[in-house]
């Protein structure tokens, strides 16, 4: 038979009387009511799901170790039902002892108990599933939105490029024509042929400047050599001298040409 060390021992038979003695405290009377029954303390904390800390607590009638007044009378009441006894009694002798043991009243909580009651238990699965679909949904917006910044930057920055680039077939070389029809045709010809567009820039022996700007097609200029020529591109041009083709190769440096030709 288990013996209490706190409970005051009767000097005839240690079974339980069939109400709370004058004497008695809560938890003692509880207790003899289990052993009575022949109930092992673990079996009871796994029936009532209830810690074997807070059980003997209670059997104890340990107040400063247990939760508030609220929660021990929930304690007894359940422990009582679970050993078919009347919790009226014990109740009502647990309000008298109560503050004689903590100086508290009945109804008044324990602010420095030893057994905290538990904060919000976290969310389920649900709600946590919940939380990362939202957070995957976020980003997959983010990331739309940022796709849509970037490809419109793109579209913008193509717009621009080609707007600042010449149309490869467009040429906006002017032409300087010689005064007189026999000016025209007398002296030199040169004849410029483009495989790209590129800017030139040639004048002849008497200053006059025959051709400047870009040019993509076909240019054929007649003027006094030595003529002063300036390509841009030397390797988009092939170049001849009264139909004599000229190597524009020992002219060109970094792909560009500028050089004096005479016949």
């Amino acid at each position: 038979m288990e013996i209490n060390p706190n409970s005051q021992q009767p000097t005839g038979s240690s079974l339980p009387t069939s109400a709370l003695g004058n004497i008695q405290r809560p938890g003692e009377y509880l207790r003899q009511i289990r052993v009575s029954q022949k109930k092992e303390l673990e079996q009871v904390s796994s029936d009532l799901n209830m810690p074997l800390k807070t059980l003997n607590a209670l059997e104890q009638d340990d107040y400063k170790s247990l939760p508030e007044a609220t929660f021990i009378k929930g304690y007894y009441r359940s422990y009582a039902k679970y050993l078919n006894t009347d919790a009226t009694a014990i109740i009502q002798r647990f309000d008298e002892i109560y503050a004689n043991d903590t100086g508290l009243l009945p109804n008044h909580a324990l602010n420095n108990s030893p057994i905290k009651i538990m904060g919000k238990l976290p969310g389920s699965n649900s709600d946590r599933n919940k939380k990362w679909l939202k957070r995957a949904l976020l980003t997959i917006l983010i990331i739309a939105v940022v796709s849509l910044i970037v490809m419109g930057v793109q579209k913008w920055t193509s717009n621009k490029e080609e707007a600042d680039v010449p149309k490869a077939n467009q040429s906006n070389v002017e032409v300087l024509p010689m005064k007189g029809s026999a000016s025209a045709t007398a002296g030199d010809q040169l004849v410029l042929n483009f495989n790209r567009p590129t800017s030139v820039h040639i004048v002849d022996a008497t200053g006059k400047v025959l051709a400047t700007g870009r040019q993509a097609s076909t240019l054929t200029l007649n003027g006094e050599s030595p003529f002063q020529i300036r390509l841009d591109d030397a390797t988009a041009v092939s170049l001849s001298l009264n139909q004599e083709q000229i190597s524009l190769s020992p002219y060109t440096v970094n792909g560009k040409a500028e050089f004096r030709l005479s016949r």
